[in-house]
């Protein structure tokens, strides 16, 4: 499964922000919980209609985003 089956961004939907397709729940909003010790159970608790693939798609586009971020040093 790739992150873009279940992965949408449109700008008329939470002004352009990632979200779960056909839903308003933002994938920043997910890795937000899950990164504050949310368990899957938890998300899957406190919104009955997402899945485990809907989750591990967010977490697959957060890993895309990362992995294209560039880091550049700076004379200090």
């Amino acid at each position: 499964m790739a992150w873009q089956d279940r992965i949408s961004v449109n700008p008329n939907i939470l002004v352009g922000k990632p979200v779960i397709k056909g839903t308003r729940i933002a994938v920043e909003l997910v890795v937000a919980q899950l990164a504050n010790g949310w368990t899957e159970a938890e998300v899957l608790t406190a919104y009955p209609h997402l899945t485990r693939e809907d989750i591990l798609a967010c977490l697959a586009y957060a890993a895309s985003r990362i992995s294209s971020e560039r880091v550049y040093p700076m004379a200090g």
